[in-house]
C-alpha cells in the first residue's frame, strides 16, 4: 500500500470550517463523535458500508480523532499519481479528520506527527492496490473565522479496472487507516 502526506496551510489552500452546511442547506456537519449513531443518517454510510465502518472507528471513545466530512465513490478519471497502479480506474473517499482535544488539534506539530505515524503505519501494510495520502490543513471553529487548528483530510484509493475489485482494494485500506487512527489514539492517552 502506498502511503503519504503533505502540508497545505497556505492562505489559498482549502480548510474546514466547523461548523459547516452546504450552500441549500442539504448537507452539514454532525458530531458523530459525540452521537455514533448518527451515522446511521448519513447518505454515504447507508450507500458504503465500509465508511460506515470506518467513521465508528474513528469517532469511537478508543479514539482520539472525530469525523467533519466524507464521500466515496468510484471513477475512472485518473491522475499521474495513479499512473504506478497501471488501471482505468479507482474506487476513493476522503474523511476530514481532526483531533477532538482542541490542545491536540491546535498543535501543528502533532497534526504534522501525527500524519507521519500514519504512513509509516500503512506503509507496513503489504503491498496492495490501494493508497492513501493525508493533507495537514488548518481549521476554524465556532464561525468565529479565526484561526483555531488544524486537521487531516484522509484520501484513501482502491485501484482495478473493475469497481467492485477497486472497492474491494478500497475497503481493505480504509479499514487499515482506521486501524492506524486507533494505534496513534492509544500512543496519545499513553502520553
Amino acid at each position: 500500500m502506498q502511503a503519504d502526506f503533505s502540508i497545505e496551510c497556505g492562505a489559498d489552500d482549502e480548510c474546514l470550517e466547523i461548523p459547516w452546511a452546504s450552500e441549500d442547506g442539504a448537507l452539514r456537519y454532525v458530531n458523530l463523535k459525540e452521537n455514533p449513531a448518527l451515522i446511521a443518517d448519513l447518505d454515504e454510510a447507508r450507500q458504503f458500508p465500509e465508511i460506515a465502518d470506518f467513521l465508528r472507528i474513528a469517532n469511537s471513545s478508543r479514539s482520539t480523532f472525530q469525523t467533519a466530512k466524507c464521500d466515496a465513490g468510484f471513477t475512472s478519471e485518473m491522475t499521474i499519481e495513479d499512473e504506478p497502479f497501471g488501471t482505468s480506474g479507482k474506487f476513493g473517499s476522503y474523511a476530514d479528520v481532526l483531533f477532538t482535544s482542541p490542545k491536540l488539534r491546535s498543535s501543528f506539530e502533532q497534526n504534522e506527527q501525527s500524519a507521519r505515524k500514519l504512513v509509516r503505519l500503512l506503509q507496513l501494510a503489504p503491498e496492495m492496490p490501494a493508497s492513501a495520502e493525508f493533507l495537514v490543513r488548518r481549521c476554524f471553529f465556532d464561525d468565529n473565522r479565526e484561526f483555531d487548528g488544524f486537521y487531516m483530510t484522509c484520501y484513501v484509493f482502491g485501484y482495478s479496472d473493475h469497481e467492485d475489485e477497486a472497492r474491494k482494494h478500497w475497503g481493505i485500506a480504509l479499514r487499515l487507516v482506521g486501524n492506524a487512527l486507533l494505534q496513534i489514539s492509544a500512543e496519545e492517552r499513553n502520553v
